[in-house]
């Protein structure tokens, strides 16, 4: 075997091939996205680029991936292999690092290796800059869409950095062209460089995978809840036919025919149409009832039974919606969860042909490894119970969301799951669609997916845990004359278009000029201030803020979204949110707290939809409700049509209070406010005090008189007070009249 040699790349640490080193030396050139399939090394085409450019320009190496699991794999690849000048360390930030740790690490550190959403949250509170960042790699590039946070980086990274060059990569942009148009422009691409593995430089590296698939017979007592269920979804597309709405047969309710049923209805309830309302409350009983189907055809007796219960249980409930209220009242649906109540074993043929399968792959081959693929969080517990109860050794492999009473895994876990199942501990993992990027398990010698996927993506990524280091085998299991066969067939016509689309990508008949980027303003120190939630920093608004050069801090906010200063607090919700927290949330209570943390009060409504027809919410109740927050709490409300209109209302009132100083900065005077507030008021008045310091005076201090009588020296010992602050109160407190 050859190594490839470089001065910073260790001996013998990469293996020499020629189409990673030719893909490599072309992204040195300009901004690349390299389009390889899963297991034919883009990390080491970054790893080579890396070195180089480190090499010759110096400066620093940024690493995105969208895990922490893929964040460690790549900290572990490169530390193995790149040989950093000048004795230079490698750090990782995650969630997990703190915000003064990632600064201080940043400016140690030559090669940093990150999630996306932590960068971002710096770059915008200003703790660094990307300006001697010589080359960003970013992992999984097709993400790039919206207001993923690659998005921003790349813009920010090629306004910003001194010599940038941007390397992303993907195993799978999509089929759809103008998809992978809008992840190029977003990330600035240039150029696509792509190889597949037919290509005769790839074909020696490339092992063969036996692709395999299975289909089944839908067992007679499911087919029979698939009947009852179909006799319900036929009730409820009758029913807003009767409305006047345009419904499809039930063969032919496809999720384009749902969206448009739902556009269509949308349209109507902002016409103020009674029978919409209703009409929104049957689609949504239909969705409920599609997804149920789509359980007991591809997933199984008790993944359905169980989805049957909450169902049941939410209609029982008084907090339950009416689509599920309804639903629940239906004779046909309750017969089908009396039955679906006594089925003990699981019916659907599935289950015990996975387990099957895999018990042969274990015997046969001991130290293999296999990766199961199931859509749905209940199927992976259901398939984990009954490996184990076959003796095979078997982990599941989720996300971090918790659901219901089923907990997720934590990042941290994730990681142990993946370090144990590579280390052999045992040979099976079950996971959803989190272990379909990045796993890099190369013994993994057979791949099984429960049910096909609709998604080219998903397909080629889960088809990529396999042939890596040797043969690999994929087994797909379908149900005859369901929704299965037709994912099946979707996902192989998108796949063999994304293929075409990728030969004409790297074909050079595309390369694209870098975007028209207007300049970046950098952050004035004397700007106004403005403080984020930290949990807003995944909205647009906050991107905008710190590309219009405003100082940013983020922290957590016990009340509200944005505070400006020492008295304007600021709450932001969709029109949407509005409606929603409106009726299943407590949006007065809300609005009440910060009525009661900030003098100023303001509540950002944001969207262009009809804050009337958002829900099935009677017109004067909204009218009320805008009545109690303006009138009676003192709130301030103010529509804006986009995240881009709210920053720019944001940076307003930031300006204006900053120029409110001195004598207009006295608190107005509020005709409901208690006694503690009439004393935070009365020391909120002093020059240069505000409200948080007003309150940290008074509980230091006791009242307002201790407070006036008290030495300089004896209020700067309270936090938040400087020097010249207590010096403004001392004074003011002693001025003469006159």
């Amino acid at each position: 075997m050859n190594y490839i040699s470089h001065p910073l790349i260790r001996a013998e640490s990469l293996e020499e091939r020629r189409y990673q080193l030719a893909i490599a030396l072309q992204a040195l050139d300009r901004h690349t996205m390299v389009v390889l399939p899963t297991g034919l090394g883009k990390t080491a085409v970054a790893l080579i680029a890396a070195a180089s450019r480190l090499y010759r320009e110096g400066g620093r190496l940024l690493v995105l991936a969208p895990t922490k699991p893929l964040v460690e794999q790549h900290l572990r690849y490169f530390s193995e292999r790149l040989a950093l000048p000048d004795g230079g360390e490698c750090a990782i930030f995650t969630g997990d690092t703190g915000p003064d740790e990632r600064e201080s690490l940043w400016n140690g550190a030559t090669a940093i290796f990150a999630t996306p959403q932590v960068i971002k949250n710096d770059l915008i509170a200003g703790r660094y800059t990307l300006a001697d960042v010589t080359l960003m790699v970013v992992d999984e590039c097709h993400r790039a869409v919206g207001n993923y946070a690659y998005v921003f980086l790349a813009r920010r990274y090629l306004q910003t950095a001194d010599k940038p060059l941007l390397l992303a990569m993907t195993a799978s942009p999509g089929g759809d062209h103008g998809k992978v148009e809008e992840v190029m422009a977003n990330l600035g691409v240039e150029q696509v460089e792509t190889r597949t593995e037919s290509d005769p430089d790839v074909r020696p590296y490339v092992h063969e995978r036996e692709m395999e698939h299975r289909q089944v017979d839908l067992p007679e007592e499911l087919a029979g809840a698939v009947d009852d269920l179909n006799i319900l979804i036929d009730s409820r597309l009758a029913a807003l036919k009767r409305a006047g709405f345009i419904a499809p047969e039930r063969n032919k309710l496809s999720m384009k025919a749902l969206n448009q049923i739902n556009a269509e209805i949308q349209g109507r309830i902002a016409q103020r149409d009674l029978s919409a309302f209703t009409a929104a409350s049957v689609y949504a009983e239909l969705m409920k009832l599609r997804h149920a189907v789509s359980l007991a055809e591809s997933q199984g007796s008790r993944v359905l039974a169980g989805y049957l219960e909450k169902l049941s249980k939410e209609g029982q409930s008084a907090t339950g919606t009416k689509a599920s209220q309804r639903l629940a009242g239906d004779p046909v649906f309750q017969r089908l969860c009396q039955r679906a109540a006594a089925w003990q074993d699981e019916l659907h043929p599935k289950v015990a042909l996975t387990v099957e399968l895999v018990k042969e792959q274990v015997a046969l081959h001991p130290e293999s490894r296999t990766i199961v693929f199931a859509t749905f969080r209940d199927t992976v517990g259901l398939l984990v119970e009954a490996l184990r109860e076959a003796g095979i050794g078997a982990e599941r492999f989720v996300g971090q969301a918790s659901r219901d009473a089923e907990k997720g895994l934590s990042q941290k876990k994730q990681i142990d799951v993946l370090r144990r199942f590579r280390e052999g501990e045992f040979p099976v993992i079950v996971s959803t669609s989190v272990g379909e990027e990045g796993l890099d398990v190369p013994s993994t010698d057979l791949v099984v997916f429960y049910e096909a996927v609709p998604s080219e993506i998903r397909s080629i990524q889960r088809k990529g845990r396999t042939g890596r280091s040797g043969t690999g085998r994929i087994v797909v299991f379908t149900t005859k004359g369901t929704a299965d066969e037709v994912y099946r067939y979707v996902s192989q016509q998108r796949e063999r278009s994304m293929q075409k689309g990728i030969r004409a990508l790297g074909s050079g008949g595309i390369v694209r000029g870098q975007m028209d980027i207007s300049s970046f303003i950098a952050a004035d120190p004397d700007s106004p201030a403005i403080t984020i939630d930290d949990r807003e920093t995944t909205s647009r608004v906050a991107e905008v803020l710190s590309d219009q050069g405003l100082r940013i801090t983020l922290s957590r906010l016990e009340t509200g979204d944005y505070a400006i200063g020492d008295r304007i607090l600021v709450e932001r919700k969709t029109v949407q949110d509005f409606a929603d927290t409106l009726v299943d949330r407590d949006l007065l209570g809300q609005v009440r707290n910060l009525a009661a943390a900030a003098p100023r009060p303001v509540l950002i409504v944001e969207g262009e939809g009809d804050l009337y027809a958002a829900r099935d919410i009677h017109p004067n109740a909204i009218r009320g409700a805008i009545a109690a927050i303006t009138v009676d709490m003192g709130v301030s409300m103010i529509r804006t049509r986009s995240p881009e209109e709210t920053a720019e209302m944001l940076a307003v009132l930031s300006r204006r209070e900053e120029g409110e100083r001195g004598e207009r900065r006295m608190q107005p005077k509020k005709t409901h406010t208690t006694g503690q507030e009439q004393l935070e008021n009365v020391i909120a008045s002093f020059p240069d005090v505000g409200l948080k310091s007003a309150r940290a005076l008074l509980e230091h201090f006791g009242s307002v008189k201790a407070v006036i009588e008290a030495d300089q020296e004896d209020l700067t010992a309270v936090k938040g007070v400087g020097k010249k602050t207590a010096e403004s109160i001392w004074e003011t407190a002693r001025r003469l009249y006159g």
